[in-house]
């Protein structure tokens, strides 16, 4: 439960004014309310399992020390991207046929390579299950497009940016920070394993010779 609410929370803010929130801003303009939604669960469940695809399979190899020092510094690569924040370039929308797909293919290839889909990869690398990471990353996506389009449909006003960039920003470099600091499994393991082989008082180490 906490690594999923971890990934719904940071998910959820890093996509409030990220480029991919802005889309489906700009589709909802055009298209039914329904579709847009859809077409965003339905393209954030593919893209981010693939992206847990990624970071699992990182875990096979690499080892634990290199992926947390590597998850660190993309968070706080993560969180310097996030204050800069993101633009629509052009037009990404990619008319496919019906407006669900239309608004799938669109947020799926715009998804490709932005931060949301690497943290969610870099999340799955840390994470023991990859269940929780999917759906939380997945419903953190939903709930900040969700969100940004009913308040855009109903008040006719946007999300405040700049405080929602900030909070983002400042939990990406915190989870970096806290991990480029947490200790390895080999570093905690080492003193207890010294301790168990260290002679006590009045002992001593066996030579080879008397095991002869």
């Amino acid at each position: 439960m906490t690594v999923f609410l971890t990934t719904l929370g940071l998910i959820g803010m890093a996509e409030m004014g990220d480029k991919t929130q802005l889309l489906t801003l700009a589709l909802a303009a055009r298209l039914p309310l329904g579709a847009v939604l859809g077409g965003v669960v339905l393209a954030a469940l593919l893209n981010h399992a693939l992206a847990i695809a990624v970071g699992g399979s990182a875990l096979l190899i690499l080892p634990a020390s290199v992926l947390r020092a590597a998850a660190g510094l993309s968070f706080v690569g993560f969180g310097l991207w996030t204050l800069r924040g993101d633009r629509l370039v052009g037009n990404e929308e990619r008319r496919v046929g019906p407006p669900l797909v239309t608004v799938a293919v669109s947020f799926f290839l715009a998804e490709m390579g932005d931060k949301t889909q690497l943290a969610t990869a870099v999340l799955a690398a840390q994470a023991t299950s990859f269940l929780p990471v999917w759906l939380g990353s997945v419903l953190g996506m939903v709930f900040a497009d969700g969100l940004a389009v009913a308040v855009g449909c109903l008040l006719g006003r946007r999300l405040p940016e700049r405080p929602l960039k900030i909070g983002a920003a400042a939990l990406f470099l915190l989870f970096g920070v806290l991990l480029l600091g947490a200790p390895t499994a080999s570093d905690t393991a080492a003193p207890h394993i010294s301790a168990s082989v260290r002679p006590g008082p009045g002992e001593h180490m066996p030579s080879d010779g008397g095991m002869r």
